[in-house]
């Protein structure tokens, strides 16, 4: 089970909003679109997340690089005349940009030597619709200092943009504007401030941290658990959080995946749809069995973490996707919590 250290993440979390605050113009732009525009949160049913016939165009070995890895999750406002065949010229600007903000002493790691390349790459097939813009991908890489035929880049940080079914928010902007709403990254803190302050001056856009509710997390459990697995692998596991003083106390209920299936079965009404009074029954459910084997009401606790065989979240907005078969259908639900918050 991954370990949370939540002192930590508020010393990083405080570091990046030094970087990724203020009100852009674009933001005061779409303040107008957003008065006209709702967006709903929790719509009372969703779609069984399954597998897009877009994913036949991925990248094997990009998707596989994706899968497996923790990503911190940020909500992103559309990107203002960003140009997916000016990518080499991006990577050359960022590439410069991170050695200016080397030489002011900021904390960027990328090595002793500073011997970096920055790449920017398409990442196919990371649609919902034809509609949704090209997902990409961005890393910093270390150069080996090894003869050409032999050299291998060591992958220092990784950050990449989505938008899957994300029509709420492309039918309110111009044909200027690229919508890629959800942004995950992985690697230093500082390195994710670094590209964020450099997308944020060349885009006019803004970066906001992207945490998930308890909420939002039952609804997570209730979806992934519905997927139909050709094999588990990981056992279905909760993790609520109790108040206390003065250390605060985590409770952890691991479920056979198997068992976790057979549960939401006997709850579920509607065929390739998930609704809201299945999730409470759901969870309904697993308060309900806790509380006859151990004593303990967890609806007087918070759910922090939900793990399953497709993906595991995290509240402070961290998460692993582990099954390719339903990449799609996890980002699609990000994407809706990312335009959301853009909101």
């Amino acid at each position: 089970m991954d370990s949370y250290e939540s002192a930590p993440q508020h010393i990083a979390s405080s570091r990046l909003k030094d970087y990724f605050i203020g009100a852009t113009p674009l933001q005061k732009r779409l303040e107008s679109v957003r008065k006209q525009t709702s967006f709903v949160p929790t719509p009372p049913r969703r779609k069984i997340p399954q597998c897009s016939q877009l994913q036949e165009d991925n990248d094997p070995q990009k998707v596989a690089f994706l899968l497996h890895k923790q990503w911190t999750l940020y909500s992103l406002t559309p990107l203002y005349k960003f140009s997916y065949t000016n990518l080499k010229e991006y990577a050359s600007l960022l590439s410069a940009f991170i050695a200016a903000e080397k030489q002011k002493g900021l904390a960027v790691e990328v090595g002793e030597d500073f011997n970096i390349k920055v790449t920017f790459s398409t990442l196919l097939g990371m649609k919902g619709t034809q509609r949704d813009p090209e997902a990409f991908l961005v890393q910093i890489l270390s150069k080996s200092q090894l003869p050409s035929e032999n050299r291998e880049h060591k992958v220092l940080w990784t950050g990449w943009f989505c938008c899957i079914f994300g029509d709420s928010l492309l039918e309110t902007v111009s044909e200027d504007f690229t919508c890629v709403p959800l942004f995950l990254a992985n690697g230093a803190e500082t390195n994710t401030a670094i590209v964020g302050t450099w997308f944020q001056k060349t885009f006019d856009c803004y970066f906001s941290p992207l945490a998930i509710n308890a909420f939002n997390l039952s609804w997570m459990a209730a979806m992934w658990t519905a997927c139909k697995m050709d094999q588990y692998m990981a056992a279905t596991e909760f993790l609520w959080s109790v108040p206390c003083s003065p250390q605060s106390l985590d409770i952890s209920y691991a479920i056979h995946p198997e068992d976790a299936k057979a549960l939401w079965d006997s709850v579920h009404k509607t065929p390739g749809e998930v609704t809201q009074e299945e999730v409470d029954l759901f969870m309904d459910c697993l308060y309900s069995h806790f509380h006859r084997h151990f004593k303990i009401h967890l609806s007087a606790t918070r759910l922090v973490r939900v793990s399953t065989s497709v993906a595991s979240a995290h509240t402070d907005g961290k998460i692993k996707i582990l099954c390719h078969k339903y990449l799609i259908g996890v980002l699609a639900y990000l994407t809706e919590l990312a335009i959301f918050q853009i909101d």
